[in-house]
């Protein structure tokens, strides 16, 4: 290979050839276009888009995704067919979701919609009526400033992840992003009403530090009030696990409800098979039924299962109730399992605030990838 030998990379007419020069080019490579005519380039046919033979494969990888690279123009969207929506603070522990994102968005051909919110500034107290014209005047400006700022860090963090996609370090997945105002749970909760993703995926701290930071607040909001499903990667989990997802424990109390939820894990990855322990985690009702109907109940569950999604294997645990996240983590650390999946009920508000949910208490205490799918 001669590095700056150029060499023919497409050949186009002249108005296709000009925007994937400029693309190119933004992107940071040498272009020349061959065989224009001068006197009249809109006329030309057969025109040769020639670069540096050392700029050949990403080059390739540029003009073969050339839906990722394209700044869309306003009120145009390059996102076709199914959605996964991943919220963003650009931090640091956001990483791994991000990863996660873009793997299941490639191997299901989905689209990526990254949405970013800020908090406008509040009115203070006490401001007097002849005041009320200048201060909103003030407010407006700094709300417009902090859009601004929020709007450039997101077409930062584009730009970043167009980066990797062009190093082969991410998927090559379509994504376009948003930025809105509002409180970062309830701009999630409503995004995701009015625009029905097929997935959430949120990133959240270690365990230590979502206890002693009280963060994760945002994402356990997330999941016990969304009714999409939602997949939450703390911010310590290997890469590897990521990337190969496979073992998966799965929470279910032997209700109609787990079918559902059994179904929705089986279509969000279709494309591998999983090895899932369904553990059942006995409700108060069923001392009274005693453990012979549960253990058919189990059976009947587990059958349900080979049955009806061969491309998984099955089998299964049970844990107690009034120790279930010791023996739930003791599980997890004996089975070494990489995903958790948690079917969760509609509930109250009254029921949220004052008896969260078990994913809610799962997301505080495991530093595993934990996908919740309402039922």
């Amino acid at each position: 290979m001669t590095p700056d030998r150029l060499i023919t990379v497409a050949i186009h007419t002249y108005e296709k050839a000009q925007p994937i020069k400029s693309l190119l080019e933004r992107e940071g490579i040498y272009v020349e276009l061959n065989n224009v005519n001068l006197s009249v380039p809109t006329v030309s046919a057969g025109v040769r888009i020639r670069i540096k033979e050392s700029d050949l494969p990403l080059a390739l990888r540029i003009i073969e995704n050339i839906e990722i690279f394209e700044i869309p123009t306003e009120g145009e969207s390059v996102l076709k067919g199914g959605k996964i929506l991943l919220p963003t603070d650009f931090q640091h522990h956001s990483d791994n979701a991000t990863r996660l994102a873009f793997l299941i968005a490639s191997r299901s051909g989905s689209s990526i919609e990254i949405l970013h919110s800020f908090i406008a500034p509040l009115a203070g107290p006490g401001i007097q009526m002849t005041d009320s014209y200048d201060y909103e005047l003030a407010d407006m400006e700094e709300l417009q400033t902090m859009g601004d700022e929020a709007r450039k860090m997101m077409d930062q963090y584009a730009a970043k992840l167009r980066e990797s996609i062009k190093s082969g370090d991410l998927p090559a997945v379509k994504f376009t992003t948003t930025v809105l105002e509002g409180i970062p749970e309830e701009v999630i909760l409503q995004y995701a009403r009015e625009n029905s993703p097929q997935l959430i995926v949120m990133g959240t701290r270690g365990t230590a530090k979502k206890e002693a930071e009280l963060i994760g607040s945002v994402t356990a909001e997330v999941l016990d009030s969304c009714r999409i499903p939602a997949f939450t990667v703390p911010e310590n989990v290997d890469i590897e696990t990521i990337t190969n997802l496979r073992k998966v424990a799965f929470i279910c109390n032997l209700d109609q409800e787990d079918m559902i939820a059994l179904d929705t894990l089986y279509r969000l990855f279709s494309d591998r098979q999983l090895d899932v322990t369904l553990i059942h985690v006995p409700g108060r009702r069923e001392k009274a039924t005693g453990d012979a109907k549960v253990g058919k109940a189990s059976l009947n569950l587990l059958a349900y299962c080979r049955e009806h999604f061969p491309g998984c294997n099955f089998d299964m645990q049970t844990v107690r109730l009034n120790t279930l996240l010791d023996d739930f983590k003791k599980i997890i650390d004996d089975a070494q399992f990489n995903m958790l999946c948690v079917p969760n009920k509609k509930r109250t508000v009254f029921a949220r605030v004052f008896n969260p949910s078990i994913a809610h208490k799962i997301l505080f205490r495991a530093d595993v990838p934990m996908i919740v799918i309402p039922v």
